[in-house]
């Protein structure tokens, strides 16, 4: 708003069009996201998608779980946000808790309800 010298009304409406034309579209936070044609982009929470981890990195139950270093880089998010995530995971029953200087292991496999497609 402040480097073209619009308001925020009018940024809202150019992004309420964008977003009827499939360009942008909104995130939590009230921010926007621009979408790009060909960018497949899993938009499940980071929670969900490190819990596939396991198993698209075929971990088995006292294995080491990737470090958030390591997280962080694969999905491009911050340290902070995949520490929070994997709290999540831990509190679930799925990983150890973190502590400084230990690494987490795999403490359950997550189990997929999928629905029969009809």
């Amino acid at each position: 708003m402040r480097d073209h010298g619009v308001s925020r009304g009018v940024i809202l409406r150019v992004f309420a069009v964008l977003h009827r034309e499939g360009v942008a579209e909104p995130v939590p936070g009230g921010r926007w996201r621009v979408v790009r044609p060909g960018h497949d982009i899993d938009r499940r929470p980071l929670a969900e998608r490190l819990a596939d981890v396991i198993t698209d990195d075929d971990l088995a139950v006292g294995e080491a779980f990737p470090s958030t270093t390591e997280l962080s880089a694969r999905f491009g998010v911050a340290r902070p946000t995949v520490s929070k995530a994997l709290d999540k995971l831990a509190s679930a029953g799925l990983l150890t808790e973190g502590r400084q200087g230990k690494q987490r292991t795999v403490r359950a496999l997550p189990t997929r309800t999928e629905s029969p497609e009809s």
